[in-house]
């Protein structure tokens, strides 16, 4: 085990880079010490956890175009855009089994990000004995606003993590690990716009009865273009070892199989090539 931190941005379907990513370092039999996730970089850090190559691939690029996470007949049922229920129930307990067993047993820690409905605050959480609790906050964490419904643990409502932290690079470092590797899911050049008039006005109305979240919402390009510009500096220091994209990612709702696997492979083949720099980073005291 090598003492150190793994940051896994979110970005629903671009989750698959990161899915490669992990894939790779998992077939070189690489864990860290410490695992944080957001989102769609949640499920990627459970199933790095429990030490299941392809697994996270599979469940984001299902073979049977019935089973794609974008799904109208989820609206009626689920009050969703995407199916969450096949997400995280079928997938995990039927269709592509999670190993909670080994998840419960490993030594890695691994903190999932969920943002607090009522207090617009981040929290990062775990569970390593009971597996709807498990569940439920890995669902929470990739509950996307306005997409998806609130996701309650213990009662208390939760959105998806990336409102309240999107790149957690700051809390791994506040865990005592020296060297940190952050995966993002964008280009270098991306930064966040804000919310356009039309779209704040809309936050007002359907946030109204969480004013915390609205000013989360209403100031989230601030908090993740500053998390990006702190990113890159500490890059640029060699404090922390960053791989992102190279090409033009794929949208957040991309469901065409082609495009996801090509996504994919970018993630595994950059890794597999940065593998050296990777080592010497960890390697350099």
């Amino acid at each position: 085990m090598i003492e150190a931190g793994l940051v896994l941005e979110g970005g629903a379907a671009r989750g698959v880079f990161t899915a490669g990513v992990l894939d790779y370092l998992m077939e070189q039999r690489i864990e860290f010490s410490y695992v944080c996730g957001v989102s769609a970089g949640a499920s990627n850090a459970v199933d790095y956890v429990s030490e299941q190559i392809g697994r996270t691939r599979d469940a984001m690029i299902p073979k049977d175009k019935k089973y794609r996470m974008v799904k109208l007949s989820a609206i009626p049922t689920q009050h969703s855009l995407l199916d969450m229920d096949m997400l995280y129930d079928r997938f995990p307990n039927e269709l592509i089994p999670f190993d909670y067993d080994t998840y419960f047993r490993s030594p890695l820690r691994c903190e999932m990000v969920v943002t607090n409905a009522l207090t617009g605050k981040p929290e990062y959480l775990d569970d390593r004995t009971n597996r709807e609790r498990f569940m439920a906050i890995c669902r929470a964490s990739g509950s996307m606003p306005i997409f998806t419904p609130y996701v309650y643990v213990d009662g208390v409502p939760y959105v998806d993590g990336s409102i309240g932290d999107s790149v957690p690079v700051l809390h791994s470092m506040q865990q005592g690990l020296k060297k940190q590797i952050v995966v993002l899911t964008r280009r270098e050049s991306y930064r966040k716009s804000a919310p356009s008039a039309a779209v704040a006005a809309f936050y007002r109305i359907y946030f109204k009865k969480y004013p915390a979240l609205l000013e989360a919402m209403m100031n989230r390009h601030v908090m993740y273009n500053r998390q990006l510009d702190l990113v890159r500096k500490w890059e640029q220091e060699g404090r922390i070892f960053v791989l992102r994209p190279q090409v033009q990612e794929v949208g957040r709702l991309e469901s065409g199989t082609e495009e996801l696997m090509k996504f994919y492979r970018h993630g595994y083949e950059l890794m597999k090539e940065r593998f050296g720099e990777l080592s010497a980073y960890l390697e350099k005291g």
